[in-house]
């Protein structure tokens, strides 16, 4: 019977497993999977597993279960094996790597900080202190006929929006990287500007939950600010 894989921990992981079942239409119990010095957690599985909200809650309530007693490597959804002999085999070829990724997330989780700005707030403002843009918009609400007054306006608007953002976002990431053993930044997506992971180690958690409600507060000019975790270090798994 296939395996769905969750998770690879230390052997010395309390895998504490009992009652959890996993993905699936008829869902099999979750077990661990021994091999040397690590365990791969799994369950079996006999249908195609789809990103489903019921399969997707159960991936996400495993990894959660592993993460509050140790140290744990999340496999992202839908990863799958012929048996429990191929599982084994890729515990047994990587082991080093399983393990020192294993030490490096030891005692940390991840927390993702997504930050966007409300954009007719954004836009006064660049008209307001930017004199250029100013006279621009001026001139084409007073009736200037010039075609290509819109387009110079806009172009000036577009460069101070990255602008202003960039800077925006150097300074969350500057500011929360101290709380932080690893980070990573990705492309922001829709309205965002910032899409930010951080690695924060449980004894830094609540100076680094401090700091970013206070930084949160502190932002102006339409900025919000939106955290999740902790959650386990997917963005930091190598």
């Amino acid at each position: 019977m296939a395996l769905y894989v969750y998770a690879i921990t230390a052997q010395s992981h309390p895998l504490d497993l009992k009652g959890v079942t996993g993905v699936g239409a008829e869902p099999f119990p979750v077990r661990a999977l021994a091999s040397g010095p690590l365990s791969a957690v799994v369950s079996d599985i006999s249908e195609e597993i789809r990103p489903k909200r019921r399969d997707l809650l159960a991936h996400q309530e495993v990894q959660e279960r592993l993460m509050r007693d140790g140290a744990v490597l999340p496999l992202q959804f839908g990863y799958t094996a012929a048996d429990d002999a191929t599982v084994q085999a890729v515990l047994r070829k990587d082991a080093d790597i399983y393990l020192a990724t294993l030490e490096r997330l030891d005692g940390c989780a991840e927390y993702h900080l997504r930050a966007s700005q409300e954009e007719e707030e954004l836009l006064r403002d660049i008209l307001l202190d930017t004199p250029e843009a100013r006279e621009l918009n001026e001139r084409i609400r007073s009736g200037d006929q010039d075609p290509q007054l819109p387009v110079a306006l806009g172009q000036l608007v577009a460069a101070q929006v990255q602008q202003r953002q960039e800077a925006l976002a150097a300074g969350l990431v500057e500011a929360l990287l101290p709380f932080a053993r690893e980070h990573n930044v990705r492309p922001a997506s829709g309205n965002d500007f910032l899409n930010l992971s951080l690695l924060v180690p449980d004894d830094r958690r609540e100076d680094f939950l401090t700091a970013q409600a206070n930084l949160a507060r502190e932002m102006d000019g339409g900025v919000e600010c939106r955290l999740t975790g902790p959650l386990p270090p997917y963005s930091f798994v190598q």
